[in-house]
């Protein structure tokens, strides 16, 4: 499947295939007390980030990744669902993550729970059980991220294109950023698209409607947002009906925006 989304119907009807594993992408403690049928939480924030990193959420190495991946039991050859209680929210950064440590075959649940539980689809108690463990391998590729120097370098170039997930107001530099010590305003040269826009009722709009929505580039794409997580969710949009190169932007806003050496437009 070359979509990068799947549907709650498609995930039903696969539900028992031994090799696949559905993983719950959360940022903060479960909003819920169910979950998925064999869900298995994927904590972005604690376990699947360099802690280390005074920024937030960022890219953890291929090899701690690999080990939190074995930890709950992924192998090299499992298919992987990831699905958050939002609809459509922390889900595509865990792709995301699959994606540059090079596991090709991971999908996020157009929806997320809200869509499975309005189809009765099954569910079960909240449960955290030890896995066997796994032998997922990382293979990483550097060409899915990008630094704040090449960041700059591309100011000056325009080689790729830089979208901008986040509200209007904040891309405008209207309204105060909510973390504090960040400049308002937006990387220079960059286009604002909302990561709202490309959502309905939780799910990704068609692609005939996404079409008419997100400019057209014959550059490749460089996505960025407040901390790298709806900066992900753009990217899906794109990758559903454009085969340009794209990559993420992983210190965001969170980076350049305390950067004072860094430019920025309002």
């Amino acid at each position: 499947m070359k979509s990068p989304i799947v549907s709650v119907d498609w995930l039903h009807e696969h539900l028992e295939d031994p090799e696949l594993i559905v993983l719950e992408a959360i940022l903060d403690t479960p909003s819920q007390d169910i979950q998925i049928k064999r869900a298995r939480l994927f904590d972005i924030k604690n376990k699947f980030s360099d802690t280390s990193n005074p920024l937030p959420n960022t890219l953890p190495s291929p090899e701690d990744f690999a080990i939190a991946c074995q930890k709950i039991g992924i192998d090299n050859n499992s298919k992987i669902v990831v699905y958050d209680t939002k609809g459509i929210y922390s889900s595509p950064r865990a792709w995301w993550l699959f994606k540059i440590m090079g596991h090709e075959k991971v999908w996020v649940l157009d929806g997320g729970l809200p869509a499975w539980l309005n189809e009765n689809y099954p569910t079960e108690n909240r449960q955290e059980p030890s896995y066997p463990k796994g032998n997922f391998e990382a293979h990483f590729q550097p060409q899915l991220v990008k630094t704040k120097e090449q960041l700059l370098k591309n100011i000056q170039s325009k080689k790729s294109l830089v979208v901008d997930a986040r509200s209007t107001d904040r891309f405008q530099g209207e309204t105060k950023e909510p973390r504090v010590g960040l400049r308002s305003g937006h990387i220079p040269g960059s286009i604002n698209i909302p990561y709202t826009q490309v959502l309905k009722n939780g799910k990704f709009l068609p692609k005939e409607e996404l079409k008419k929505i997100l400019p057209q580039q014959d550059k490749n794409l460089i996505f960025s947002c407040g901390s790298g997580i709806t900066a992900c969710i753009d990217l899906i949009a794109y990758e559903l009906i454009s085969d340009k190169a794209k990559a993420v932007y992983d210190g965001s806003w969170t980076e350049w925006g305390q950067d004072e050496n860094l430019p920025i437009e309002k």
